[in-house]
């Protein structure tokens, strides 16, 4: 079916921090920085549908952006596919010894959401998702001897880990508060459903973007209209966005990232099954099982905890944004340098340089093993320092321990080092 109508003037979004490991930096250095980045920035990720292109009524991509925006889907429930392929190398140790160290940070729990995280960066995984309203969301991450469930009833967020048998709690400051601004989506803590993913990346949306609307899809059943969203300027690792928008209710369905370098998409996550009844209440009710080892997280005691309140896990911040220019100052000093899609996140993480192997500073052969598979020494007006690179993401790391991080190409990174000197 030939691609309808375009539509290029769509409005900008307002902008989000971007950056994941901005307070574990100085911790964990390059991980977070890298690793940690590329778990976040899979908000701004899709690819296609299934075959047969369903005959619908044309559209405007401006049309079709106002229609995911209206969306008002209170119940829903389901099963999703999302496929993550950075290009990152086997994280072996060192990705279960970084979800130790999230875990640890927040009490030990492995069923506290941020040790989970780093699971979607890699692989294949299938989630369950089931949600009623704002106040009650459910997502599973389903493995094959085990289930990793994340609930959110209420004041009450669960999260359960079925392997360890250890449970993790907390409460938000009101009802609703977990999911606050939202409908029909999964708790937060982990990205879950197409319109997680949709939703970051329709706020790169601006002047520096085309949009369009090309053709139709079948996608869980469900007939869709397919979304483009393409970069206009260069010097981007993002090739294109591909959001398959159910016809009827507005909501994603699917949701895939191709990068400029050509080749399997980054990020496919879609909806294989999904149903718009109102789910049994069953399915967010939970009672800590028999022996398990229950954690409670520091908002249920008043306490800061972003994860439990419902905002971007502490680790792994929301992706940055585009269409912002100049600059974006976080508790950290964080700041954003560059428009749309090259925009790059900046901050000191008030180290010297990077741990090296032959100087025995990681302690961690992993560590070293995964800093050196990814790192590329490079120098210019700045200094020297190290960029570590992903399909999507990449970063470079000063000697005096400055991160420029963002999705751009190497040499972007470098030519934003040397004008910041």
């Amino acid at each position: 079916m030939a691609p309808y109508e375009s539509d290029d003037s769509a409005r900008a979004a307002e902008a989000d921090d971007m950056l994941a490991g901005r307070r574990k930096a100085a911790r964990y250095v390059v991980p977070v920085a890298v690793v940690g980045v590329a778990a976040a920035t899979i908000g701004l990720v899709p690819a296609l549908a299934d075959s047969g292109d369903p005959n619908l009524p044309k559209i405007t991509a401006q049309q079709l952006i106002e229609k995911i925006a209206k969306s008002d889907v209170q119940q829903l429930s389901g099963t999703v596919k999302i496929s993550t392929d950075l290009g990152l190398p086997d994280l072996g140790g060192l990705e279960s010894g970084l979800m130790s160290g999230a875990a640890g940070s927040h009490g030990g729990s492995s069923a506290d959401p941020q040790s989970k995280i780093l699971e979607l960066a890699s692989g294949t995984h299938t989630l369950r998702v089931a949600a009623d309203g704002p106040d009650k969301a459910k997502v599973s991450l389903l493995d094959k001897a085990a289930e990793y469930s994340v609930i959110h009833n209420g004041k009450d967020v669960w999260g359960y880990d079925s392997k360890s048998n250890e449970v993790y709690h907390a409460t938000s400051a009101e009802s609703g508060r977990a999911d606050e601004g939202t409908k029909g989506k999964a708790p937060s803590d982990v990205p879950a459903t197409p319109k997680d993913f949709a939703d970051e990346a329709l706020k790169s949306v601006d002047d520096t973007t085309s949009v369009t609307v090309d053709g139709t899809a079948h996608v869980a059943g469900r007939d869709a209209y397919k979304l483009v969203i393409k970069p206009r300027q260069s010097g981007t690792t993002v090739g294109a966005i591909s959001i398959a928008v159910d016809a009827k209710t507005g909501l994603p369905l699917k949701f895939t990232l191709t990068p400029a370098s050509g080749g399997a998409a980054v990020v496919d996550a879609g909806f294989t099954q999904v149903d718009f009844s109102r789910p049994a209440a069953s399915t967010f009710a939970f009672t800590p099982p028999k022996g398990a080892k229950v954690t409670e997280g520091d908002a249920s005691k008043g306490g800061e905890s972003k994860d439990a309140k419902g905002g971007a896990p502490n680790g792994v911040e929301k992706a940055l944004p585009k269409g912002h220019e100049g600059t974006a100052k976080g508790p950290d000093g964080l700041k954003t340098i560059g428009k749309g899609w090259n925009s790059i996140a900046v901050f000191n993480t008030g180290g010297k340089g990077m741990p090296s192997g032959a100087s025995g500073k990681t302690g961690n052969s992993n560590v070293d093993g995964f800093l050196n598979s990814l790192g590329d020494h490079v120098k210019g007006t700045f200094g020297s320092g190290t960029v570590f690179s992903t399909r999507l993401v990449n970063a470079l790391i000063t000697d005096d321990g400055k991160v420029y991080a963002g999705a751009v190409t190497k040499a972007a990174l470098v030519k934003a080092a040397n004008a910041a000197q």
